[in-house]
């Protein structure tokens, strides 16, 4: 049988939390580990949000090169401070960053979905209205419906041209957002973590 000690220490290895943390939201989900950690995500995000205001000048280039060389990545991850640049949460978080925009497909065009230029997203809309007229050219759709259904589709688009907006690959439930482990390794850290730029290069393209 697993005692608390062993998943506070556990919890703090998932999360990088302190030992009180991870005793609060062990106590909250009933020694559920899992829940426990969805409960420390939650107050990390909260955290993230109040450091939004903060400058994140320091931090590193990373990059990735696959084997054999026909494709690599370069990614700028920004921190408040060098001290945080060179903490192994940072570092792993540069690693997950530049591989997840190597390995993911169709790969991502923009890092985060306000980059995304206005024209784009108009030839988007037109065509998703083109589609949605074509499908339902019997049967006429309310505009607000019309719109509601644009949204949706636009919200699939970023998810798959926006770094942020994509799911991480290592995770196979799908589940996790490039932001959330951004937004977590902020909360590991203390401070203030932006996806600054990246750019990925293919052999022949």
């Amino acid at each position: 049988m697993t005692t608390t000690a062993e998943k506070v220490r556990e919890l703090r290895d998932k999360t990088g939390a302190g030992v009180m943390d991870c005793k609060e939201a062990l106590t909250a989900s009933a020694d559920d580990l899992e829940e426990a950690v969805a409960y420390l995500r939650k107050k990390g995000l909260a955290s993230v949000a109040k450091r939004a205001h903060r400058e994140a000048r320091d931090g590193v280039v990373g990059s990735y090169v696959h084997p054999g060389a026909k494709l690599g990545v370069l990614v700028e991850v920004n921190c408040e401070t060098d001290f945080v640049a060179r903490t192994e949460q940072f570092q792993e978080l540069v690693k997950s960053l530049a591989l997840q925009a190597a390995g993911h497909h169709p790969p991502a065009r923009y890092v985060a979905r306000e980059d995304v230029p206005a024209d784009v997203i108009e030839r988007e809309k037109e065509i998703y209205r083109a589609q949605i007229a074509e499908k339902s050219a019997d049967q006429k759709k309310p505009p607000a419906v019309i719109e509601k259904i644009i949204e949706g589709k636009l919200g699939k688009f970023y998810e798959e041209v926006c770094l942020l907006e994509q799911a991480y690959i290592r995770d196979a439930t799908g589940q996790t957002r490039i932001r959330d482990l951004v937004a977590q390794a902020s909360a590991q850290t203390g401070e203030k973590i932006a996806v600054r730029r990246f750019a990925r290069f293919q052999v022949g393209e």
